[in-house]
């Protein structure tokens, strides 16, 4: 009985010192809805909808606004103006990242999602650096995205236009790309090795959507019990062995004097810096780099594709019309290329339409701020999670008129020229936006280009009973699974 006394009077103290904290820091943090002990804000918050919940929450507290997820206090930042103001305007002050205690347990800080500081400004500087180098905005990454989208007309073509679901494929496609640029080299389709690493990420942004492994980033006590963390360990284990392997080939072959890839450009850095005791560019960080441009570079990209064909059959109209100015300006004797996009503003208003719609992040990659600040009246801690969300600028009916329904429109002025919008921010916006931006952009418009020059999307259901509507979207939106017939033009 003494024992449970002990532990009832411990955990009554825990209980008021989470009250008072929150008391406390409510004060001086932007409003918002009353946070319950120890859970905060969880219970009033759709865990697989989480941007639905917070435009409720923002109906009554307007564009910026705490939420408490735990006992972590989280400014949100709601509509364009806010997330202009705050990740462009003060855009170093919101350059922090919050690190998800999961992932931070193999990153340990370092990489370029999830680092800080000057860690993170010396990898993105290094990073854009290297890709410029090999390509990037150049004909050299043009042509490899080329090549990769005519091998996967050629894996569609062996279906026959029998059933089939695409996601895998469409996933190959980014995958290989990011394989050229990291390892020199692509991998066939059927590659045993590659069908890992493919199945490995496709299971990791899965695993990350779980509601166990969302409360696992809120209370990271839960380590030690059973749950799909566990499956994600495993994952993540395997995937650093892979990399680990390849940066050991790429260690004997190495020549100074004529890099190949990311991975020889980075080992020459690492060489060069190793007397420097303050670097921070070694083995680890390597690796840490190499997943997280995997990661981002090739789930992103992959999903935008599955949903995209997915709403060209919903919209068989759209595709005809794409399909019309390839006609036009392409033709079928020639590969798409980049310079094709200006003169083709239906296509190009397509491809941003569906990013719109499908808002892929919508709440960003979480952010912090770097220092304390003042923003609108209110202070914010150094250290305090920012949740910009960017489905209410996507979703912003005065800029997008009926942004629930899916409309090329929204990107054409009255005489069907692109029209560009400040309000279009899939890739996020200001320090933190997407280092790979430009090539999946290209990725994008010569892939859909590509497919679509080759064949006609049929689906197994009416267009009207296709549902594009995620299967989740805590952390990302998950494509729906779906079966669908490559017919050759």
């Amino acid at each position: 009985m003494e024992l449970l006394g002990v532990l009832v009077t411990c955990l009554s103290c825990l209980l008021l010192l989470s009250l008072w904290k929150q008391s406390y820091a409510k004060r001086k943090l932007p409003p918002g809805p009353t946070p319950f002990p120890i859970v905060g804000n969880l219970l009033q918050i759709n865990t697989k909808n989480i941007s639905k919940s917070i435009g409720l929450v923002s109906k009554e507290y307007g564009p910026v606004f705490t939420l408490y997820f735990g006992t972590k206090p989280t400014v949100v930042l709601y509509g364009y103006e806010a997330v202009k103001e705050a990740l462009i305007d003060l855009g170093e002050d919101f350059a922090g990242r919050v690190n998800s205690p999961l992932v931070d347990l193999y990153a340990k800080g370092t990489g370029i999602i999830f680092s800080n500081g000057e860690l993170w400004k010396d990898t993105r500087r290094f990073t854009l650096t290297v890709l410029r180098n090999m390509g990037m905005g150049k004909k050299t990454i043009e042509n490899r995205i080329q090549e990769e989208a005519l091998c996967l007309v050629q894996e569609l073509k062996k279906t026959n236009a029998s059933p089939c679901n695409p996601s895998s494929l469409l996933f190959c496609v980014p995958c290989n790309v990011i394989s050229s640029i990291m390892f020199q080299n692509r991998f066939d389709y059927n590659d045993p090795q590659f069908q890992t690493l493919v199945k490995h990420f496709q299971d990791s942004i899965r695993l990350f959507n779980t509601p166990w492994v969302q409360l696992y980033n809120t209370f990271p006590i839960l380590h030690y019990l059973p749950g799909s963390h566990r499956e994600m360990f495993k994952v993540f284990d395997d995937q650093m062995k892979f990399f680990s392997e390849k940066i050991q080939e790429h260690q004997v072959s190495l020549d100074t004097s004529n890099p190949r890839d990311f991975i020889d450009y980075f080992l020459i850095k690492m060489e060069k810096e190793q007397q420097d005791k303050r670097s921070q560019f070694n083995m680890h960080h390597l690796i840490i780099t190499i997943w997280d441009v995997f990661d981002a570079g090739t789930q992103t990209t992959s999903s935008t594709l599955t949903f995209g064909l997915l709403l060209l059959m919903k919209y068989p109209e759209v595709a005809v019309k794409i399909q019309q100015e390839i006609e036009r300006v392409i033709g079928r004797d020639r590969s798409p290329c980049m310079q094709d996009r200006s003169r083709m503003p239906y296509t190009d208003a397509v491809v941003h339409e569906i990013q719109r719609y499908i808002d892929l992040v919508p709440n960003n990659v979480p952010r912090s701020v770097t220092r304390d600040i003042k923003f609108r009246g209110y202070h914010i801690p150094k250290g305090t999670e920012i949740l910009p969300s960017l489905t209410s600028v996507l979703y912003d009916d005065k800029e997008f008129p009926n942004p629930e329904k899916f409309d090329p429109g929204h990107f054409l002025d009255a005489s069907g020229n692109f029209k560009k919008s400040d309000y279009f921010m899939p890739f996020s916006t200001g320090k933190r936006a997407c280092v790979g931006e430009g090539l999946a952009r290209m990725e994008l418009f010569l892939v859909l280009t590509t497919i679509l020059q080759h064949f006609t999307l049929k689906p197994l259901v009416d267009p009207k009973d296709i549902d594009p509507t995620p299967v989740d979207n805590a952390f990302v939106s998950v494509p729906p699974s779906y079966e669908m017939c490559f017919v050759p033009l």
